[in-house]
């Protein structure tokens, strides 16, 4: 029977439909490196999610290692190029979240645009600022979507109901236009946007694919969205753009550096905070109840498709 180690949170339906194809797994969510290091080479499979970097020492400990499962979408913290070497199987699950991240993406956009949050704390305080808090419509504006895959076709069909006009550019493909984006190049989403969304996976070319150079190339003031990950978006240019005009308002779910007490202690973190046109969450956008079964489930059917390939 083949085993699979679990270092990390997960649904338990993921347990029951691999049990159900005949895995046997070992559900340790509290594993560290080190802990996975000192076991894995007796397992056929790996769970994780992003505790941990997945690197090279990894790999070389995992001697039976046919497949590592991902859970989410993103494929950063493993080292793809060392696993194809190794012929082993990388499963994600952007399926499983696509939702999720376009809905809350969606609901950032609106909260911005709209005060929503500055007019909920005023309300509170005793203060009743009408004209102060008056927003700006969806409606009317061009949505600038880079990167076309699973977040940013779920980003562009949320978006189908809003009156606005969505035009998406990918690196990696083509002929993708479809009724709700039209493909365009780099050129015409810096030339055309009134709302610039990033989803792209982090890699080498994305890393800070936002920066003062991109930002200075802007034709008209924007809001920009970010929900891929913290690295592909310079957090400093986005202050420098919203000082300038040029950006009118960011919603970050995601930073270039995640969680306390290091955040707090980045140049850019006080700025951040006292600005009134930025609104962040701490990389939740994909991360709701629907969403946690969801990744877990597509993770165990695309487990079985392996299986069956490789039969």
């Amino acid at each position: 029977m083949k085993k699979i180690l679990i270092v990390d949170d997960l649904h338990p339906i993921f347990i029951e439909m691999a049990e159900a194809q005949g895995y046997e797994c070992n559900y340790q969510p509290q594993y560290t490196l080190a802990d996975t290091l000192a076991v894995i080479a007796g397992y056929e499979g790996l769970m994780v999610r992003s505790k941990f970097q997945v690197n090279k020492a990894l790999f070389d400990a995992a001697t039976k290692l046919q497949f590592i499962c991902r859970a989410g979408a993103g494929m950063d913290n493993i080292d793809e190029a060392y696993a194809r070497q190794k012929s082993i199987a990388l499963i994600n699950a952007p399926e499983g979240n696509m939702d999720a991240v376009g809905e809350h993406a969606i609901g950032m956009l609106l909260s911005l645009m709209n005060n929503l949050n500055r007019a909920d704390a005023e309300v509170r305080n005793g203060l009743w600022k009408r004209e102060a808090n008056r927003g700006h419509e969806l409606k009317g504006h061009i949505v600038g979507i880079v990167g076309y895959g699973f977040m940013g076709q779920s980003f562009a069909k949320k978006l189908s109901g809003f009156g606005v006009e969505v035009i998406a550019y990918d690196k990696y493909k083509t002929g993708f236009s479809d009724r709700y984006a039209r493909e365009v190049s780099m050129e015409e989403i810096v030339r055309q946007s009134d709302v610039l969304s990033f989803h792209v996976p982090l890699t080498k070319e994305t890393n800070y694919l936002f920066n003062d150079e991109l930002l200075f190339h802007f034709r008209k003031p924007f809001y920009l969205i970010n929900t891929s990950r913290g690295k592909v978006v310079q957090t400093q240019a986005v202050l420098n753009g919203i000082k300038s005009g040029k950006i009118l308002g960011a919603c970050l779910d995601v930073l270039e550096v995640e969680k306390f007490p290091v955040l707090g202690e980045q140049v850019w973190y006080e700025e951040l905070k006292q600005s009134g046109k930025v609104i962040l969450t701490p990389h939740v956008a994909g991360w709701t109840f629907e969403s946690y079964r969801k990744i877990s489930e597509v993770m165990a059917e695309k487990l079985r498709d392996l299986n069956v390939d490789n039969h």
